[in-house]
């Protein structure tokens, strides 16, 4: 039997750490390629997760008048780029939810699904300069741990330190730093590279590099 305050918050605070930690990055993967896979390697070793789950949104609302390339090709190129790569894993929780996706709402669901892992979200710079402005974005930083990549965004207006800062005075958000040097690599630019007849080789995986080929994906 606890014998007060603190061997409550001990006992709390010892169930959390044991349990699962898992990191997810979302995306469009349109196509996936060389930058998101070792940014997830670079968070799976610098915070010492169990695993990295590459989780491919099905209808995401803020690209609603771009045209994204069907749910299952892009789906099967993520799975092909991390099926060989230890404690990266490709989940379609997302891509099996009808209608838009939001973040708050896709990380209440694996909350309830999972309620013995602790998750930690890959977001980018823009993504934290404008995490306030998502849908119920208190959510989000109260269910995972935030983890970001400093990269040049210049529409920010506060400092990288200054903005970390902000989220957790506001949110009491939990943001760890990776130290992960940016790779000058775009799912857009693999996209106009393959319009334009030119070699993605050194991009993207040599198997998600064949499957846009078969597919002729981009033309």
């Amino acid at each position: 039997m606890l014998s007060s305050e603190t061997d409550r918050e001990v006992s709390s605070k010892v169930t959390k750490d044991n349990r699962k930690q898992v990191g997810i990055m979302g995306g469009t993967f349109d196509p996936i390629h060389n930058a998101h896979l070792a940014l997830g390697e670079c968070a799976l070793k610098q915070l010492h997760l169990d695993e990295m789950w590459f989780m491919p949104a099905r209808d995401p609302y803020f690209k609603k008048k771009k045209h994204v390339t069907p749910a299952a090709l892009r789906s099967r190129m993520t799975e092909l780029a991390v099926e060989d790569i230890s404690g990266f894993k490709m989940s379609t929780f997302e891509l099996e939810r009808d209608g838009e996706t939001y973040t708050a709402e896709t990380l209440e669901k694996l909350h309830e699904i999972y309620p013995d892992i602790h998750f930690y979200f890959i977001v980018g710079s823009d993504s934290m300069y404008q995490i306030d402005t998502w849908w119920r974005p208190e959510t989000v930083m109260r269910l995972a741990t935030l983890v970001v990549a400093e990269r040049e965004y210049p529409d920010r207006q506060r400092s990288f330190s200054d903005q970390i800062r902000y989220l957790k005075d506001r949110f009491d958000a939990d943001i760890r730093v990776l130290d992960f040097t940016e790779m000058d690599i775009s799912s857009t630019m693999i996209r106009n590279m393959v319009k334009n007849g030119e070699d993605i080789s050194g991009l993207v995986p040599k198997d998600v590099a064949g499957y846009i080929a078969e597919h002729e994906l981009y033309r």
